[in-house]
């Protein structure tokens, strides 16, 4: 059991287990799936009462997304320790890629060059990881959900806004990796 829970599970298992999340959130009675939603759970915690906007039952409705969301770094850091490699796989085609724009350590699970405290001081790494966090949480309080809130729950739900936004993601995605980060790096 534990060889299979720390081992990449493949696309014929994730991906039906990810598309479960959808029925049950909907046998639950709740439509919303996501992780930037939770921060308005964590400022309801944190100020309750104080602010109007902050003020509702977030125990009864979201409990559960705010444990699921809890589990990211808690899985993160059992995975880190205790889940062997931490390499992750990257494509022939990928590494040459990359390595054209001055990533070549591959030895972590994220490149060096960019996400150190080192590289956080230079120009490429202040762009990619504070200003892209920026951008990223800009996007998310614009579009009214992350990518996975829209891509899964929405698109699920047949909400058009979510298929808007899924379409921007990738149209982001696309312009950032082929125009963006080959100016960047």
């Amino acid at each position: 059991m534990v060889a299979f829970a720390s081992a990449p599970w493949p696309w014929y298992v994730a991906g039906p287990v990810i598309g479960l999340f959808v029925p049950v959130l909907l046998i639950l009675g709740n439509r919303l799936f996501g992780v930037s939603s939770t921060l308005r759970d964590v400022c309801a915690i944190v100020f309750p009462r104080k602010i109007e906007f902050f003020h509702y039952d977030w125990k009864r409705k979201h409990l559960w997304n705010l444990l699921f969301v809890a589990g990211i770094p808690i899985g993160g850091f059992l995975a880190a320790h205790w889940a062997g490699s931490q390499n992750v796989a990257i494509s022939e085609a990928t590494r040459l890629a990359l390595a054209k724009l001055g990533i070549h350590d591959f030895s972590g699970p994220a490149p060096i060059e960019v996400f150190t405290w080192s590289a956080l001081l230079t120009v490429r790494g202040f762009v990619s990881v504070i200003v892209g966090g920026f951008l990223v949480g800009f996007g998310t309080a614009y579009a009214g959900g992350c990518t996975s809130g829209h891509a899964i729950s929405g698109l699920a739900d047949l909400q058009l806004p979510s298929l808007i936004a899924v379409i921007g993601f990738f149209a982001g995605g696309l312009i950032a990796t082929h125009f963006i980060l080959p100016l960047l790096f």
